[in-house]
């Protein structure tokens, strides 16, 4: 077991910590500096505040739950059939607890679930006290559970469970130690992704995504993603382990709870990478630093570009890890203001970046008087 407690493989406990953290931050709570997600001083707000669609996590107490769909689907033959035939505005939904394993056919026949254009779906996570259907892989090589194939599609109310919530950080050591094989042999382990897409506007929502070896969200291209409402725990796969990931892409993250990431949030620092991250709440273990974009040293493509744009304002992290790190300069900016980080004392410790980062007016410490 690793670190001060562990969840691996107790996925009802994980579900009940979710549970439990969407009551604790739901919007009618206000800024207790210890056990909430806000601290206000003087008339600013510091931290992540819940919005009017419910709790920070989603579930319980989620405004905008599914409860049913053009198609009603309850094993995996009749998810794929319905994927098959859905349509633009048309909803695929998976009822109740339902639980569907791909692990054979993902191991045998590298079936993905692929999500067209502006298709739906969705299970009922939250409401009535549902969990949500569970779609589940415990096949190592799962290298994509759910792609979107097409423009703003949504996968909401769902639990979405990957085969690895480890860190092995033994087979990183040797793969990258000073004897080790590096990319090769360390390629040799696969890795698995929860959601995938190349295409514009996708939105995932009121989500538990855990247990990817790669990412939870694997966003490759495109812009108008929105991530918001989730739990996403467990991808912690050391040298990877990504929550929402972007390659060439550009999202926005709000109202998710992170823990147990190796990064809750990355980025590969190309041209067009970006996010704005807003009111998530970092619960208390990350591997790494939580909110990451890389630098063109990363990439060895003989530049510093860090990103695009990069905004992350209004979270709390309450990992005693780095919170933020940018490794390199963005294009345009990197803007980090009223956020909430109760285990660093200053912006130093908080913040690690270069030029065109502005990290001003946050909060620090558990009992901050003053914003700096």
């Amino acid at each position: 077991m690793e670190g001060p407690y562990s969840f691996y493989g107790t996925w009802e406990t994980d579900y009940l910590l979710g549970e439990k953290m969407a009551k604790l931050y739901s919007r009618d709570s206000i800024s207790d500096p210890v056990d909430n997600t806000a601290v206000k001083i003087g008339d600013e707000v510091y931290g992540a505040r819940p919005d009017q669609h419910g709790p920070i996590g989603g579930g319980n107490g989620y405004a905008d739950n599914t409860t049913e769909g053009d198609y009603m689907v309850q094993n995996l033959d009749s998810l794929l059939d319905a994927l098959s035939k859905a349509a633009v505005g048309q909803v695929i939904f998976i009822p109740g607890e339902t639980e569907i394993d791909l692990t054979a056919r993902i191991y045998i026949e590298q079936v993905t679930l692929d999500l067209g254009e502006g298709v739906t779906l969705a299970g009922n996570r939250g409401h009535k006290g549902s969990k949500g259907a569970m779609l589940t892989s415990d096949a190592l090589k799962t290298p994509v559970m759910i792609r979107a194939t097409g423009s703003n599609a949504r996968i909401t109310g769902l639990r979405i469970r990957g085969p690895n919530s480890k860190r092995y950080l033994d087979h990183h050591q040797r793969a990258f130690g000073p004897d080790g094989a590096r990319h090769d042999y360390y390629y040799r382990f696969p890795t698995s992704n929860g959601i995938d897409t190349e295409n514009p506007g996708l939105v995932v929502d009121n989500c538990e995504i855990s247990a990817f070896a790669h990412a939870g969200i694997n966003l490759k291209k495109s812009r108008g993603h929105r991530i918001h409402h989730n739990l996403i725990h467990h991808c912690q796969y050391n040298g990877l382990g990504y929550g929402v990931c972007h390659d060439a892409a550009s999202s926005i993250i709000e109202y998710n709870l992170f823990n147990w990431n190796r990064h809750s949030i990355a980025g590969s620092g190309r041209s067009g990478c970006g996010y704005v991250a807003r009111h998530n709440v970092e619960l208390g273990v990350s591997l790494s630093h939580c909110f990451d974009m890389h630098g063109g040293r990363d990439r060895k493509d003989g530049t510093d570009i860090a990103g695009t744009s990069i905004e992350i304002y209004n979270n709390t992290f309450r990992a005693p890890m780095t919170p933020v790190v940018i490794r390199g300069a963005p294009e345009e900016k990197c803007e980090i203001h009223h956020n909430w980080f109760p285990e660093h004392d200053s912006a130093t410790n908080a913040v690690r970046a270069s030029t065109r980062t502005e990290t001003e007016n946050n909060a620090y410490g558990h009992n901050p008087e003053k914003a700096k």
